[in-house]
């Protein structure tokens, strides 16, 4: 009773914070983790992006290749290492980089929380946030 009730406040709590502060700092994680392959701006034009087998994909478009819905769950399980996609090339695993002791619980589309650190959370708020601009620049 007690471990649901404190994810039931986590979840009500995650979305509160992580307007205020997670965009900013998923922003800064991803420069540092990401930006070399997937561009500063997230759309896949980075200065390791020239040198890869493959592409970096435009982070940017997540949501409109993905049906109009941000994939929360398969987005954390690629950077964390935990989904591996072979056919996104040479992407390495952030997963420990990113592991730290306060978790933050996620709400994936279906209603069902998923707890991740609050690093990969942060990163991931950031992303979501790109996915709007790019809506309204076309």
């Amino acid at each position: 009773m007690l471990v649901r009730l404190a994810v039931a406040v986590a979840i009500a709590a995650g979305p509160v914070w992580a307007q205020d502060t997670g965009a900013d700092e998923g922003r800064d994680l991803f420069l540092y983790f990401c930006a070399e392959c997937h561009g500063k701006d997230a759309a896949s034009l980075g200065p390791m992006a020239e040198m890869m087998a493959l592409r970096p994909p435009d982070l940017r478009q997540l949501t409109e290749r993905n049906g109009g819905e941000f994939p929360i769950e398969a987005v954390a399980k690629q950077i964390d290492g935990r989904q591996p996609v072979a056919a996104h090339g040479d992407m390495p695993v952030f997963g420990p980089s990113l592991d730290e002791d306060q978790y933050v619980a996620m709400a994936l589309p279906s209603g069902q929380p998923m707890m991740v650190p609050r690093s990969l959370h942060n990163l991931i708020v950031y992303l979501q946030s790109v996915q709007s601009h790019q809506a309204g620049a076309e």
